[in-house]
């Protein structure tokens, strides 16, 4: 170990490498000037890369000759907090990922970049006298333009250029361009709101609803933990009034000049919370989601760092944002798997919220009809508290929910008589009708009748899927698009079936059984367009007589208020799974959709179409509701000792070429055999393949994995600090692409 009086930093750099790299200080650079946080510029084999500083120290492992100097300092102050190194260096030791890479995804794209040239964030547009008294008829033919200033009118306090993004559609830049050149419209920077002025003037637009008695339960629960760490789990029936109790703990921590963070899975959850929060507190409350730009994302970061923004609701990654005055967060549908991210680093939101709160002592609250196992189980050993909303808010009843046995039924695309019965009787009360089919598209397969030809992906193990509206054959895995075939590619016979139902099929069928009924599909397919998801449900919401048709982007938390019958069309595809978590994630989907109905005075029913009605975990699920049903699940898992009373990681590896990842895969399973001899002799681990990838072949690569699993976390954790210093000096992962995937939460 080399040791000098010249301060040695220590940086993070954007590499796939699993470890810190030292550099010394050029003369003119003043040490005191250098605080963890920093972002410097620092050569890096041939190129110049941009790092974060993560200390000091007067030793190092390097030779002193071979350390090169920093090039450049790039901020006068810290980009990133203590806070948020500590949390991020948890994240990289925890999921064993290049500590550089961590760093990357906590920094918005600008601060990745040398320069930095942005709008000042607390820039607000507005009319000008001239735009005023301007004739606004002369625009009729500038649509832009004159949406631009019928918003700008409508909003006495200017209009950022986040909210310009989030209304307007198209060059709308170029027509605010134009207006401000006709002097109709100018920019003013506004000064940062003071905390302590919105505080003395009251920080609700509005008194909250009146809590019923669970209610006041958990939020008086709630409000013992302010200033320390605790986390607690909101169980509540679908229409509980879970959020009324998150906006009554959330008044608390405003009043103490306190941020809030919430987290939820999917951005077509973000519109209707901001509605509900932005109704009831006059503070500045923003979202971080991949619907914003980088710009748009880059300013919200800002704004929460100043202080200036008190509530953020964003998806998974806006956990890493800093926020020097967070008081509390929450997670809603903390059970959704969209708070694990799939690919890179495979981190877990949910699991990082919690030691982030747990870092900063403050109160953590997660929130769900359908707590995941995980959740529970931390409330079974008294590391989280339970709290239960047995009543639907506002004296609502629980709908009705029964089985419609298709067996020896004749459907028309997917729907038995049974069911259309049902669905005119709702309609002609003028009630609204949602149809869950979780699959989009028309068809899942085309089908030659003569030979038996199937539509099959070229790159995937999997099946092309029809759309009738552009007559495409897509794959849903690689985006593979190719015409319809006009006749059999292998025998030329021209007549070609669609099997299987999707979304689509489904529409055309109900068009044709309901000719004079609104029909609102609502799935991928139908949501590209910005704003889409939300003019779709502001229709709903307005409408009566109403057929919904979607796929699992209606069955969180969307309060339909004439919704009194949800059918799920085809629950069977959900019982049968390798997946030892496919139970769960199904009674999941059930429940949550099944919440659609009878939110309001009316009652609800929800009928469920399955060809095995007698199947054990339906009948729990209908019986004894999710939590007999969670009660057996984790009984079951106990036995077996699976997740969440054993822990697992997952080796998966891609390559070109099959025998890579089998070769790979092979040397890592021999390594952790021999590593293993090192543990207790009572230990329970189990290497678990290596096998083929469910889905072996996706977008060209050919996949498997390796999965670990061990009944102490500590001992999963020494596997892969061994194996992880074996493979890296190993040739055979040279050849292939790996991760390591720990708690993995879809073995697909």
């Amino acid at each position: 170990m080399s040791q000098t009086t010249q301060p040695i930093i220590q940086v993070a750099v954007p590499a796939p490498l699993r470890r810190k790299f030292d550099y010394l200080l050029s003369d003119t650079i003043n040490p005191a000037d250098i605080l963890p946080g920093m972002r410097v510029l620092v050569p890096f084999g041939c190129s110049q890369k941009i790092a974060i500083v993560l200390g000091q120290s007067q030793h190092t492992d390097i030779e002193l000759k071979k350390l090169r100097p920093i090039s450049n300092v790039l901020d006068k102050k810290p980009v990133l907090s203590e806070q948020i190194i500590q949390l991020l260096n948890w994240v990289a030791g925890y999921y064993h990922h290049p500590i550089g890479e961590v760093f990357q995804i906590a920094l918005p794209v600008h601060y990745r970049k040398k320069e930095i040239n942005l709008e000042p964030q607390n820039k607000q547009w507005f009319l000008t006298e001239k735009g005023q008294n301007a004739d606004w008829n002369i625009l009729k033919r500038a649509v832009r333009q004159h949406s631009i200033l019928l918003q700008l009118k409508q909003s006495s306090c200017g209009v950022s250029k986040e909210q310009f993004a989030s209304r307007q559609e198209g060059q709308w830049q170029n027509a605010l361009k134009t207006l401000i050149e006709k002097q109709w419209v100018e920019a003013r920077t506004i000064a940062s709101p003071d905390i302590d002025a919105i505080t003395q003037a009251g920080i609700s637009k509005q008194p909250g609803l009146l809590l019923n008695p669970e209610q006041q339960t958990a939020v008086n629960h709630l409000m013992q933990y302010d200033n320390q760490y605790h986390a607690s789990l909101i169980d509540g029936i679908t229409g509980s009034g879970k959020t009324e109790v998150y906006l009554s703990f959330i008044k608390q921590q405003l009043e103490n000049k306190k941020q809030v963070l919430v987290l939820v899975p999917e951005i077509g959850l973000t519109p209707q919370l901001i509605e509900r929060f932005e109704a009831r507190f006059s503070v500045a409350i923003k979202t971080l989601h991949s619907g914003l730009n980088n710009t748009q994302r880059m300013i919200v970061w800002q704004q929460c760092i100043s202080g200036e923004v008190r509530i953020l609701i964003g998806t998974r990654s806006a956990v890493f944002t800093p926020m020097p005055d967070l008081g509390a967060i929450i997670i809603d549908e903390e059970h959704d798997i969209s708070f694990k991210q799939q690919n890179g680093i495979r981190y877990s939101a949910k699991d990082i919220a919690l030691v982030r709160a747990n870092h900063a002592k403050i109160p953590i609250i997660l929130g769900t009809a359908t707590p995941s196992m995980e959740s529970l189980y931390l409330c079974q050993t008294k590391k989280m508290t339970h709290l239960l909303l047995h009543q639907r808010a506002g004296g609502a009843k629980p709908p009705e929910t029964y089985l419609i046995d298709v067996r020896g039924q004749t459907l028309l695309h997917g729907i038995s008589r049974t069911l259309i019965d049902l669905i005119k009787k709702h309609l002609e009360k003028d009630n609204q009708v949602l149809l869950f089919q979780n699959r989009r598209g028309y068809a899942p397969v085309l089908l030659c009748n003569k030979c038996g030809w199937i539509s099959h992906c070229h790159r995937c193990d999997a099946k092309l899927t029809y759309h009738h509206g552009h007559n495409r054959l897509r794959c849903h895995h690689c985006q593979t698009e190719q015409t319809l075939p006009a006749q059999c590619p292998e025998c030329a016979h021209t007549e070609l079936s669609c099997l299987g139902v999707g979304t689509e099929r489904v529409e055309k069928i109900v068009n044709e059984l309901f000719p004079d009924i609104e029909v609102i599909r609502i799935d991928r397919d139908t949501t590209q367009r910005k704003d889409a998801l939300q003019k779709m449900l502001e229709t709903v919401k307005n409408g009566k007589r109403q057929i919904l048709i979607g796929t699992q982007m209606l069955a969180k938390g969307h309060h339909f208020p004439n919704v009194t019958l949800v059918a799920i069309l085809d629950i069977d595809q959900g019982l049968y799974s390798v997946d030892f978590r496919a139970p769960e994630r199904l009674a999941q989907l059930i429940v949550q959709v099944s919440g659609r109905a009878g939110r309001a005075e009316k009652k609800g029913q929800v009928v469920l179409q399955t060809a095995h009605p007698e199947d054990e975990m339906l009948n729990t699920l209908l019986n004894f509701g999710y939590t007999g049903f969670a009660e057996k699940v984790l009984q079951e898992r106990k036995e077996l000792l699976l997740p969440p009373y054993a822990y697992q990681a997952m080796i998966r590896a891609e390559a070109n070429k099959i025998e890579n990842y089998q070769i790979f895969l092979e040397y890592c399973f021999q390594a952790l055999s021999s590593i293993k001899q090192n543990l207790p002799t009572d230990n329970h681990c189990q290497l678990l393949g290596p096998v083929p990838a469910p889905m072996e072949k996706k977008a060209g690569k050919y996949r498997g994995q390796l999965l670990v699993q061990t009944d102490q976390r500590k001992y999963l954790h020494y596997l892969f600090e061994e194996l992880i210093k074996s493979v890296e000096a190993n040739k055979a992962a040279q050849r292939v692409h790996w991760s390591i995937d720990f708690d993995p939460q879809d073995l697909s």
